[in-house]
C-alpha cells in the first residue's frame, strides 16, 4: 500500500520544482512572478493527481509502480507494460 503522506509531499515537490522553473518564464512576459508560479505548480500537480485519479478508478489500489509512472517514470517494458 502506498502511504497517503509520501504521495502528498511528492505532488508538493512537483508543485516547487515546476513553480520554479516559471518564474524565469513570467518575468521575460512580463506575468506577476507569483501568479506564473502559482499556474505553473497548479498545472503539474493536477496533470500528477489525475494519472493517479485514473490508476486509482481502475482496480481501487495504487501500486508503487502505478505511482512512479504517474510522477513520470517511464513503465518497465520488460515487465510486459
Amino acid at each position: 500500500m502506498v502511504k497517503i503522506q509520501t504521495v502528498i509531499g511528492r505532488i508538493f515537490a512537483v508543485f516547487g520544482s515546476t513553480a520554479l522553473g516559471a518564474l524565469a518564464g513570467g518575468a521575460v512576459i512580463g506575468v506577476e512572478l507569483w501568479k506564473a508560479a502559482a499556474l505553473a505548480g497548479f498545472m503539474a500537480a493536477a496533470k500528477v493527481t489525475e494519472q493517479l485519479l485514473k490508476f486509482w478508478a481502475e482496480d481501487g489500489v495504487l501500486s508503487k509502480e502505478e505511482v512512479a509512472i504517474a510522477f513520470g517514470k517511464k513503465p518497465d517494458v520488460s515487465s510486459g507494460e
